[in-house]
């Protein structure tokens, strides 16, 4: 068995103990390391390298993945949060606007009482719509329209308060447009988004694979480390809200055929064939 295959096998494991962790909070790296049977610093630095993040951070965000499924349910705050794992209501507060953009009261009625700017320009793929929060981008859209790309906006959040505001959003608008036409990557932009653990892995994946480059979703999934996950790196990719800022447009079918692309396969063309001219 070779190191990275070693590496793969030892994080697919952390992630199983993890996921079967009952007790309150989160489990230790001491108690992982004690269960696989290798060293804590060990433990640490092949997790970060397989999954793109720390056991610690990945629990967290299984954490918040349970809570938001329970307040979308229509749970209360306080049964949700017992039930995802956080000790006490301080615990999840200090977390809701990291990770949530909004409080959890607020998550579970649609962003209820959150505040989204948006800024519409028409370019080469038609229309595009970049929409943030304080925090930062939490929508980046195409669509044929203005009309179109403010419906999606809105059906998203369909209980934020929304506002254009052109002006405020020219950055971000101006970033996305200079990344279309140079393929730089924007490290620099701030994102609002609410991803799962499963989600914030591919994503960040994604934004490793060079511009002019595809992966197939088979490819992507042996990558992060769970070989047999490539539908759910597919449902991962037509999850993404920010286009082109996490680059699902990259992943394409084991025949390196065009699969689907929640802004239009012919975009998705475009885009590819953008990349690869330069």
């Amino acid at each position: 068995m070779n190191k990275i295959t070693q590496t793969r096998d030892l994080a697919s494991q952390v992630c199983r103990l993890i996921e079967d962790f009952e007790e309150d909070g989160q489990p230790t790296l001491a108690y992982l390391a004690a269960q696989t049977g290798v060293s804590r610093f060990h433990l640490q630095r092949s997790f970060k390298k397989s999954m793109g993040v720390s056991p610690r951070e990945y629990s967290e965000a299984r954490r918040i993945e349970r809570l938001k499924a329970e307040l979308k349910q229509g749970g209360s705050v306080t049964a949700a949060l017992y039930d995802a794992g956080f000790g006490a209501p301080s615990r999840l507060y200090e977390k809701a606007d990291e990770r949530l953009g909004m409080t959890p009261a607020s998550y579970g009625k649609g962003g209820r009482g959150a505040e989204i700017a948006y800024g519409a320009r028409k370019c080469a793929l038609g229309w595009l719509i970049v929409g943030a929060t304080k925090r930062g981008l939490c929508k980046v859209a195409f669509a044929d329209t203005k009309k179109q790309c403010v419906d999606q906006l809105e059906s998203e959040f369909s209980q934020a308060l929304i506002i254009e505001d052109d002006q405020n959003m020219a950055v971000f608008l101006d970033a996305v447009l200079a990344l279309l036409r140079s393929n730089e990557p924007s490290r620099d932009l701030a994102l609002d988004i609410r991803p799962t653990a499963f989600q914030a892995i591919v994503w960040r994946y994604l934004k490793t694979i060079p511009a002019g480059e595809s992966r197939s979703y088979g490819e992507v999934a042996r990558d992060i480390g769970k070989p047999k996950s490539a539908r759910a790196v597919a449902k991962a990719c037509a999850g993404n809200s920010i286009a082109v800022v996490i680059p699902c447009h990259r992943v394409v079918g084991a025949d390196g055929n065009l699969r689907g692309y929640r802004w239009g396969m012919e975009r998705k063309r475009q885009l590819l064939a953008a990349e690869k001219a330069r």
